[in-house]
């Protein structure tokens, strides 16, 4: 089974320093819709790993981020595409859990789920705490420069091997090609 993980915020959709708090707010990346559909349509498994610290902030509540979550999967299936499971930290940052990136234990839910390798399984994230939560077991972190991407590039300190792309339907026909 192909299995790619993806990052929400500044992969998928468009990233906000105030986070994305409704579906008002939850706009697609130029792109990232038919990115998707590409890697389903190559039978690639798409699932998404996303810390939502917003919940335990008290900016939104879970029926909002669910309310988030349909809204993207009606517009990756509108274009074609799907995701087929999402994991999500609703931790903030001092909570000490083992969710929350660059922890891998969405990376491990998600690879036991579906029952692949950790070895070179892929993650595609914009921010350096995406890519650690892949690296830290075995599997293959990749940048994109949207979100928060050009940033993290520019700040350097990637994880050996880190893959970089302009964005997701970049990153996607890499894979769909490899």
């Amino acid at each position: 089974m192909k299995l790619v993980i993806l990052d929400r915020d500044g992969v998928i959709n468009e990233d906000r320093d105030d986070f994305v708090k409704n579906t008002m707010e939850w706009l697609p990346l130029p792109h990232s819709l038919e990115a998707i559909a590409n890697l389903t349509q190559a039978g690639w498994h798409v699932v998404v790993a996303t810390n939502q610290s917003g919940l335990a902030r008290g900016l939104f509540d879970v029926h909002a981020l669910n309310a988030m979550h349909e809204k993207m999967h009606r517009l990756v299936g509108q274009a074609g595409g799907r995701i087929d499971a999402i994991a999500y930290c609703p931790h903030g940052p001092d909570h000490g859990c083992e969710c929350r990136k660059p922890l891998p234990g969405m990376v491990l839910e998600l690879a036991e789920r579906f029952n692949v390798k950790l070895q070179g399984l892929p993650l595609i994230g914009d921010s350096l705490r995406d890519l650690e939560s892949v690296a830290a077991v075995g599997g293959q972190p990749i940048l994109v420069r949207t979100g928060k991407g050009m940033k993290t590039l520019e700040k350097g300190g990637l994880p050996e091997g880190t893959l970089v792309f302009d964005d997701l339907f970049d990153a996607a026909e890499h894979l769909i090609n490899l």
